[in-house]
């Protein structure tokens, strides 16, 4: 089959491999479409971030070259011994986390924090890029027929933005910025509006994402034309009450901490390349809480669920559809060249 491989920084190769086997256990899925995530573009430029390069995952037993992809969907076609959940047809996604189940952090149940923790994609096991994957069943979750399959490739980026919310102190009502309207900016737009955030603010420069985001319904605020931290102090009476960093952009992190108000909290959920430099007394003078997520735990059925009432709309936030064949130039490339692209859909299938 083909499959989208990393060999290096800005050195992606579609190859010709061998379809995995469905071995016990494990749930053999032909991959109908796969999104392109801002943590694939990181390590195309930058990497390798997540990827093993030169010791191999101690889970998956894997170094680059590997299959990239994990937002994914496909439809089952064959499962191996031992599976009970999933049968052959079902429509699924993969929460593609790897977790060893016997660190501090897995035996808590927080598997996201896993000593070990990979990414199906990014540390190995096959990835969404390819024809066919082979998942172990736990990973797999179905999705109901009035989730299309596009949808079902946004399941993954939509449980980043809402395990974020979760995951902060958000309560019903309270005021929100999203410093960043890129995919899963967006997404965390999306993730406030389910959560009864009473106001939501986008900082974007883009004039494609303020779009998007005031699509979605944020009040918009660009950069260039506001002190934004000025403006939100203003149009919130004193601050908002949940700040979340989604650019990874050094100078932004403390932005979002300014524009929080006393006790407010500032979430991070992008990843940095670089030291972000911050001032302590920020956050002393106002004790504001400044946390963090990475990845997601046990929200993979809330999303799908959010999804069937209309949440995490694929019309509005996919911006192209393309082949495997047109992954690196189309695909990659273009998330670099096109300013207006938001969540790019590949699809394997010829």
């Amino acid at each position: 089959m083909q499959a989208l491989r990393w060999h290096g920084v800005k050195d992606l190769r579609l190859e010709n491999i061998e379809q995995p086997a469905a071995l016990p256990g494990k749930v053999k899925i032909k991959v109908e479409w796969c999104g392109i995530c801002g943590s694939d573009l990181h390590e195309y430029v930058a990497g390798p971030i997540f990827i093993p390069e030169n010791a191999q995952h101690p889970l998956t037993g894997e170094k680059a070259p590997i299959v990239m992809g994990h937002e994914f969907s496909g439809q089952v076609v064959e499962i191996g011994e031992g599976v009970t959940k999933i049968q052959v047809g079902d429509r699924v996604v993969v929460e593609p986390v790897f977790a060893c189940g016997e660190c501090d952090a897995c035996k808590q149940g927080k598997y996201n924090l896993c000593d070990k923790m990979g990414f199906l994609g990014l540390a190995g096991g096959g990835g969404g890029f390819s024809e066919y994957v082979a998942a172990d069943e736990h990973m797999v979750h179905k999705i109901p027929e009035s989730v299309s399959f596009e949808q079902g490739a946004l399941v993954e980026p939509s449980a980043v933005a809402l395990y974020a919310v979760r995951q902060s102190q958000l309560k019903v009502g309270d005021k929100a910025v999203v410093f960043g309207a890129g995919p899963i900016g967006l997404l965390v737009i999306e993730a406030l509006k389910a959560s009864g955030a009473s106001e939501i603010y986008a900082v974007e420069l883009s004039e494609e994402r303020k779009a998007k985001a005031a699509e979605l319904g944020a009040i918009v605020l660009d950069p260039k034309t506001y002190d934004v931290v000025e403006e939100l102090h203003k149009r919130t009476n004193g601050g908002v009450d949940v700040a979340y960093e989604v650019t990874g952009v050094p100078p932004v992190l403390t932005q979002a901490i300014e524009s929080t108000k006393i006790s407010g909290q500032i979430m991070i959920v992008s990843i940095f390349e670089k030291e972000a430099p911050i001032k302590p007394n920020n956050i002393v003078m106002k004790e504001r809480n400044l946390t963090g997520i990475i990845g997601y735990r046990d929200v993979f059925p809330a999303v799908i669920s959010l999804m069937e009432k209309g949440y995490f709309p694929a019309d509005k936030l996919v911006t192209k559809r393309i082949k495997l064949e047109e992954v690196i130039e189309q695909g990659f490339e273009g998330l670099l060249k096109e300013k207006n692209q938001v969540k790019i859909l590949v699809s394997p299938q010829s």
